[in-house]
């Protein structure tokens, strides 16, 4: 029984590596982004404009939250109310964890699902935003939805790996994968 709790351990390990770099990527899409307005602002300075940058930052916006999630959760930064968490033991505080990611997993897992037929709907109307860029709708809500994917496999991962942890009795390991975290500290 060990080795599915060593096994469950590696597994958020690696997740949390791999968020590591969907994070990395994500700022550098968000430096880009800030790129882009910062050059159209100083062309306006010389009456001229790329257009359109409230748009695509919008747009970047949103598909960088969809992704960051995944790094949220597993640098355990989403908040909880955790009053009744710190009153109890090991054990309840376990529940308390189990339960809150048992809950977060399904309302993403629903979010994602409620996702796609607004993507399936851009794509089978060939929908392109009402502004001057005109964009085509399905190149924006592809990766958000992907997105919103990819937490919801992150935290459903992230709650059977814990789940095997308490399991097995490793109540601090598991809290370090789904607890909460004080401030000014680091999940590990």
């Amino acid at each position: 029984m060990t080795g599915a709790a060593d096994r469950a351990e590696a597994l958020l390990g690696a997740l949390r590596a791999l968020n590591r770099t969907v994070a990395v990527l994500v700022g550098a899409g968000l430096l880009a982004c800030a790129a882009l307005v910062l050059s159209d602002i100083a062309l306006r300075r010389v009456h001229a404009s790329f257009g359109g940058t409230d748009e695509i930052s919008g747009y970047v916006m949103a598909i960088a939250t969809a992704w960051g999630m995944g790094y949220a959760l597993t640098e355990l930064g989403h908040v909880r109310i955790d009053i009744l968490r710190t009153r109890g033991g090991a054990g309840l505080r376990a529940a308390f964890d189990l339960f809150a990611a048992l809950v977060l997993a399904g309302t993403v897992s629903l979010v994602a699902i409620r996702a796609w037929p607004v993507v399936e709907r851009s794509l089978a109307n060939a929908s392109r935003a009402n502004t001057p860029l005109e964009t085509p709708l399905a190149l924006v809500q592809m990766p958000w939805f992907a997105g919103w994917v990819w937490f919801a496999l992150m935290a459903w991962l992230t709650f059977l790996a814990a789940l095997v942890l308490v399991v097995q009795g490793r109540f601090d390991t598991a809290d370090r994968a789904i607890g909460v975290v004080g401030e000014g500290e680091s999940p590990q």
